[in-house]
């Protein structure tokens, strides 16, 4: 049977996250807004996203160069 670690013990990252969250209470609610604005989209974004991405034109690989 391995060893396993006592049921008081706190890791230096638990304990780390804890100390940023004691000093930072407001961070998680920082965080649900951040993730709101870049991640969560809501099925009309996403549509509207898919129309988009729909209407590009086809480009070669490396514009940059020119084909003679």
């Amino acid at each position: 049977m391995g060893m396993l670690p006592a049921r008081h013990y706190v890791s230096e990252h638990t304990q780390f996250i804890r100390d940023v969250l004691e000093k930072k209470p407001q961070l998680a609610e920082e965080q649900r807004k951040g993730r709101a604005i870049w991640w969560d989209k809501s099925p009309r974004e996403l549509d509207a996203g898919r129309t988009m991405d729909e209407g590009k034109v086809a480009q070669k690989p490396y514009v940059y160069f020119s084909q003679r």
